[in-house]
């Protein structure tokens, strides 16, 4: 999350995971399929918030990489509002995608 004030999204950890995401989901957001590999394109979304959950902030399973638009439109604190979320698979995926 850039411009974030969480230290957690500038430690190695979330780096290392958030590059593994982006290369899982072949650079693309996986809602709209859009490509994010502009410089700041790229979103890498928690599915369950690590407000909500934070035992699975670096779970690979519980992250997906989003375009900004839809990473707007699933927060509404950053946008128009959440979008309703995906059932995902047991490969981390959204069901249905690909």
């Amino acid at each position: 999350m850039q411009g974030s004030s969480n230290p957690f999204y500038s430690s190695p950890e979330w780096r290392a995971l958030r590059r593994k995401v982006l290369a899982r989901d072949g650079y693309a957001c996986v809602l709209c399929g859009t490509s994010v590999r502009g410089v700041g394109q790229s979103r890498v979304d928690h599915t369950l918030s690590i407000r909500e959950r934070p035992d699975l902030a670096l779970e690979l399973t519980n992250c997906r990489t989003l375009c900004p638009p839809c990473d707007n439109r699933r927060h509404s604190s950053k946008g128009r509002g959440g979008l309703e979320r995906p059932a995902i698979g047991l490969d981390g995926l959204p069901d249905g995608w690909r």
